[in-house]
């Protein structure tokens, strides 16, 4: 039997990936001491109004953004699972197939707020531990889940520099024919522009 390891799991649209999705990886794999992080773009996404863009376009971008992190691995379960995509689910699959590992769910402050919305919230906690990116913000919605106060689980925090970017933006941006080269990773950028994404229809 292998030995156990820290598995960390960290899902998103990443419609496109950009700096602060790496930024977020790479602190999640030094500050959490993760042997293994699996990076998993989401498929059907149950919460998302907008229509995300083509599965096969953001899973090339987010193997771009993250090939240069040696302890990422892109996972596509998500993307290939028929209906509505839950972390739940995911965390199921993952911990079937490595009993032995601690698995880590890395969330962002903005998921957090919500965790409580998420299927089966309870259930995650059990699975997993859960690690929330702090990123400083002028003050958290109202009704958000204060993570220091819910029961059941561990939580853990990630420090992690603010950034000022969001693929919204970037989408926003690309669309009204600005320049987004600093927001995403060069390859990122490359693939967007010769795939001619986000530009208006």
């Amino acid at each position: 039997m292998s030995a156990a390891r820290r598995l960390g799991i960290f899902g998103g649209a990443f419609d496109p990936p950009h700096h602060a999705h790496v930024a977020l990886a790479r602190a999640a794999i030094e500050q959490l001491q993760l042997d293994e992080l699996r990076i998993l773009p989401t498929g059907l996404a149950w919460h998302k109004v907008q229509p995300l863009s083509d599965a096969a376009h953001r899973l090339a971008m987010t193997r771009l953004a993250f090939a240069d992190l040696p302890q990422v691995v892109i996972d596509e379960r998500e993307l290939c699972r028929e209906g509505p995509t839950y972390t739940v689910d995911t965390l199921r699959e993952l911990h079937r197939e490595h009993p032995q590992d601690t698995l880590v769910l890395v969330i962002g402050a903005d998921q957090a707020d919500t965790f409580d919305q998420w299927r089966e919230s309870d259930e995650i906690t059990r699975l997993a531990i859960i690690s929330i990116a702090d990123r400083p913000r002028a003050q958290a919605p109202a009704g958000a889940v204060d993570a220091a106060h819910v029961p059941g689980g561990q939580w853990v925090p990630i420090a992690l520099a603010p950034l000022a970017v969001s693929a919204t933006d970037i989408r926003e941006r690309r669309a009204a024919g600005l320049g987004i080269d600093h927001l995403v990773p060069a390859p990122v950028a490359r693939y967007i522009d010769l795939h001619h994404l986000y530009l208006p229809a």
